[in-house]
C-alpha cells in the first residue's frame, strides 16, 4: 500500500488528513481492496517520517468511517469499499413501497454522481431501527430518516423513548428527518415532512364540490396493519367531514361482499384495499365514478394509469428537496405539497 501514498510535505493540508485521502482514493481506484491488510501505525510513521499522534488521528477518522477496522493481534485492514465517495448517504427507511421508492430515485437522480446511498428497510420495527444506527454510527456524512414505528398493538408510533435518544446523538449537520418530523429535534437540521392531519383536511377541501355529490364518505383505515398509518389522518378525516356535514363511516377493511350503495364514496389508503374495492364495484356492475367513486391516499404510476383519483404528497419534490438541502448545505424544514388530483373514479 505504501507505494500508492502520497503526502506532500509543502501542502497547507494537514498531514492526518492527506492520509485519509490518499487511502480512500485508491480505494475509489482500485488499488486497495476489501479485507487488505494496510501498515501499522507505528510501520505507516516510519515510513513517512510522520508522528504517530498524526497516523493514528487519521486511522481513527477512517475507522470512525468504518472504512478500515482493527483485529486485535493481527493489524488494520480495509473494511468498507462502497463508501468512499464524495458524499456518504445512509437512508433508513421504514417500508418499502412504490411511492416510498419514488422518493429515493427522485433523491438518487438529484444527488448526483459524487454521492454515495446506501438503503435500509427497517419496517417499523423499533429494535431492527436502533440496531442499524448502532451498527452505522459514524460511518456516513448524512443520515436520512423517516420514523414510522408501531407498538406491541400495531399502532402507529412516530417515535419511543429509545428512538429519540438513538437520533439525538447523530450530529445535527448530519441529520435529514424527511416524511414525519413528530420528533422534537433542533431546528438547525434538515426537515422534509408532511403535515397527516392539515394535508388529509385541505386536500379533501380541495375536492369538496365533487365530495358532496355523494351520500356517505366512508375512510378504510386499518386499524392493525404491519405497517401502519399515523392516526394524524383520522383526525383529519373526521375535521373535515364534522366541518363540512358530511355523513361518514371509518372502517378497518375493505371487507369482502361489502354492502355497497349508490352514493357511496370510499377514500382507500392500502394497496390491497383499493383493489379489492374496485374489484366488487365492478361485480355489482355499478359505474366507478357515478354510482360509486373511490379516492386512494398517496399516489403510485398505477394509480395514474387506471384513472383513480388520489389525496396524495408530492414524493418526487420529498427527494429532491433533502438532496438539493444536502448539496447546498442548507438547514430548515420544509413543508411538502398535498394534492387533490381529480381522475376519473369520483
Amino acid at each position: 500500500m505504501i507505494q500508492f501514498i502520497k503526502i506532500d510535505e509543502d501542502s497547507r493540508i494537514p498531514k492526518y488528513k492527506q492520509i485519509v485521502d490518499s487511502i480512500m482514493q485508491n480505494i475509489v481506484n482500485g488499488n486497495l481492496k476489501m479485507n487488505q491488510k494496510i501498515p501499522s501505525i507505528n510501520s505507516f510513521s516510519e515510513e513517512f517520517h510522520l508522528s504517530r499522534d498524526t497516523v493514528e488521528k487519521a486511522y481513527n477518522i477512517l475507522k470512525d468511517r468504518k472504512i478500515i477496522s482493527s483485529i486485535r493481534g493481527k493489524g488494520y485492514y480495509i473494511t468498507r469499499t462502497k463508501l468512499v465517495s464524495k458524499v456518504n448517504i445512509l437512508f433508513l427507511f421504514n417500508k418499502l413501497s412504490a411511492y416510498k421508492m419514488k422518493t429515493y430515485d427522485s433523491f438518487i437522480n438529484a444527488i448526483g454522481v459524487n454521492a454515495h446511498t446506501d438503503l435500509h428497510i427497517y419496517h417499523c420495527d423499533e429494535t431492527l431501527f436502533l440496531n442499524l444506527l448502532d451498527k452505522f454510527e459514524g460511518a456516513y456524512d448524512y443520515y436520512v430518516i423517516t420514523t414510522h414505528f408501531k407498538n406491541d398493538d400495531l399502532k402507529h408510533l412516530s417515535f419511543t423513548n429509545e428512538v429519540a435518544k438513538a437520533i439525538n446523538k447523530i450530529p445535527k449537520d448530519k441529520l435529514v428527518l424527511m416524511d414525519n418530523i413528530k420528533l422534537d429535534t433542533d431546528d438547525k437540521i434538515i426537515k422534509i415532512y408532511q403535515d397527516f392531519e392539515n394535508d388529509i383536511f385541505n386536500a379533501l377541501k380541495e375536492g369538496l364540490s365533487k365530495i358532496q355529490k355523494y351520500k356517505r364518505l366512508i375512510l378504510i383505515y386499518p386499524e392493525k396493519a404491519v405497517y401502519p398509518y399515523p392516526r394524524r389522518i383520522l383526525h383529519g378525516f373526521r375535521k373535515f367531514c364534522v366541518e363540512f356535514d358530511i355523513n361518514f363511516e371509518i372502517l378497518n377493511e375493505v371487507y369482502d361482499d361489502m354492502i355497497l350503495k349508490r352514493g357511496d364514496l370510499f377514500i382507500t389508503i392500502e394497496e390491497s384495499d383499493l383493489v379489492n374495492l374496485v374489484k366488487q364495484i365492478r361485480d355489482e356492475e355499478y359505474i366507478l365514478g357515478e354510482d360509486i367513486g373511490v379516492i386512494s391516499y398517496n399516489d403510485t404510476p398505477l394509480k395514474d394509469l387506471l384513472g383513480i383519483t388520489v389525496i396524495s404528497t408530492d414524493f418526487n419534490i420529498m427527494g429532491e428537496t433533502a438532496a438539493r438541502m444536502i448539496l447546498n448545505n442548507e438547514k430548515g424544514q420544509v413543508k411538502v405539497p398535498f394534492n387533490f388530483i381529480d381522475r376519473n373514479s369520483i
